[in-house]
C-alpha cells in the first residue's frame, strides 16, 4: 500500500525500529505541515492509507469531504477529538484509532518533573549566567524541590505518575479535578483543598494534566491564574487550550505566577522567536516534547502500523466507523 505520514516535523520516525513493520508499503513521510485542507488533498491524493501523528492535523468535515475516492484508511493512537469520523464515513474512508491500553505516558511525567526542577532552581538562568561567564552571579538564588506544595489539576494516570514521582523529592501534593475525579482522589486518600480557590493559592507549583475536550476547553480562569502566590511556577504538559487565552501571560504581567514552564502553546508548531509567550522572559517553553521520546514514538507508532498491516490484510481492527468496512465488504 501507498502510507502517508503526517506531520513528522523532525523526521524522527524513520530512524525508530517500529518503521521496519511498514517494509514491503510505499511510504511517504511530511515534516511540514500543509498550507490548508486543499493543499492536504492534494497531497494524500494517491494514498491508500494516511497516518495520523497525534493531533497534528485535524481530520475536519471539509477535508474529510475532499478526501473522498483517495485513502481507505486513516489510522492513528489515543484520543481522537481532533477527528470527524462522521465525516470519514460519508466519505467511505475508514477510521482506525488505537487507545492508549498501556499506561499513563511516563515520558510526560518525567517531562513535568523536569520542569518542576528547572523551574524551582533556574536552570535555564544558571546555564546562561555559566556560559556567559559570570559562573552564579546573573542569576536567581532557587529553591529545594522537598518541602515545596505541588498542586495537580487532573486525576488521571499521568497525573498520579508525577504524584509519585514529587512525594519521593519530598513534595507535598493535593489535587484539584472534575467532581467525579475529586471524588475518586478522596476515596484513594489522597489531599484535596476545599475550594478550587484555595487549590490555585495555596500550592508552590500548579501542574495542569487533563485532556482537551469541548467541555474542558479554557476552563482555567483568569481568575484561577490571578489567584495564585506570587512567586509560584505553572506548568502545562498538557494542552494550552485548558486555559483561557492569554491568561498565563496576563498572570505572568501582573506578578501572579513568576514562571511558567510551558511544553504547549496556542498554535503550534510556533516558529516566530518573538512570539509574546516563548519570548517572554519567565516562561520556560519546550516544543511539545511530553510524549517525544525515542522510546515513546516508537511503542506508539509501531501500534499504529500494526493497524495499517491489518488493513492490507483485509484484517482491521479498533474501527471508530465500522459501517465502513462491512459496507465496503457487501
Amino acid at each position: 500500500m501507498k502510507v502517508h505520514i503526517l506531520d513528522d516535523w523532525y523526521d524522527s520516525l524513520r530512524g525508530l525500529p517500529s518503521f521496519g513493520l511498514l517494509a514491503g508499503h510505499e511510504v511517504t513521510i511530511w515534516t511540514d505541515r500543509a498550507a490548508d485542507d486543499e493543499v492536504l488533498a492534494r497531497r494524500l491524493s494517491d494514498a491508500d492509507a494516511v497516518v495520523l501523528f497525534r493531533d497534528r492535523t485535524a481530520v475536519t468535515a471539509s477535508l474529510a469531504a475532499r478526501l473522498q475516492g483517495g485513502p481507505r484508511l486513516i489510522a492513528m493512537r489515543g484520543q481522537h477529538g481532533h477527528v470527524n469520523a462522521d465525516a470519514l464515513t460519508r466519505a467511505g474512508i475508514l477510521f482506525c484509532a488505537r487507545k492508549a491500553r498501556d499506561g499513563a505516558s511516563r515520558s510526560t511525567a518525567e517531562l513535568t518533573m523536569g520542569l518542576v526542577i528547572a523551574g524551582l532552581r533556574y536552570l535555564p538562568d544558571q546555564i546562561a549566567s555559566a556560559r556567559a561567564g559570570h559562573w552564579q552571579g546573573a542569576a536567581p538564588l532557587g529553591r529545594n524541590v522537598a518541602g515545596q506544595r505541588l498542586g495537580l489539576y487532573g486525576y488521571g494516570g499521568i497525573a498520579k505518575l508525577v504524584a509519585g514521582f514529587a512525594r519521593a523529592m519530598g513534595m507535598e501534593v493535593r489535587f484539584w479535578a472534575s467532581d467525579q475525579g475529586r471524588d475518586r482522589a478522596a476515596a484513594d486518600g489522597e489531599d484535596l483543598p476545599a475550594t478550587r480557590r484555595d487549590f490555585f493559592a495555596q500550592s508552590d507549583v500548579v501542574s495542569i494534566h487533563k485532556r482537551l475536550t469541548p467541555d474542558t476547553r479554557a476552563e482555567i480562569t483568569q481568575g484561577d491564574l490571578m489567584a495564585m502566590r506570587p512567586g509560584s511556577l505553572l506548568i502545562n504538559t498538557s494542552r494550552a487550550g485548558l486555559i483561557a487565552e492569554g491568561a498565563v501571560l496576563q498572570a505572568l504581567e501582573a506578578g501572579r505566577i513568576e514562571r511558567a514552564a510551558l511544553d504547549v502553546f496556542p498554535q503550534e508548531p510556533v516558529t516566530d522567536p518573538a512570539d509574546p509567550l516563548l519570548s517572554h522572559p519567565g516562561v520556560i517553553p519546550t516544543p511539545h516534547i511530553g510524549f517525544i521520546t525515542r522510546e515513546e514514538l516508537d511503542r506508539q507508532f509501531g501500534q499504529i502500523y500494526d493497524l495499517v498491516n491489518a488493513h492490507a490484510r483485509g484484517e482491521p481492527f479498533d474501527m471508530v466507523n465500522p459501517a465502513v468496512w462491512t459496507r465496503d465488504r457487501n
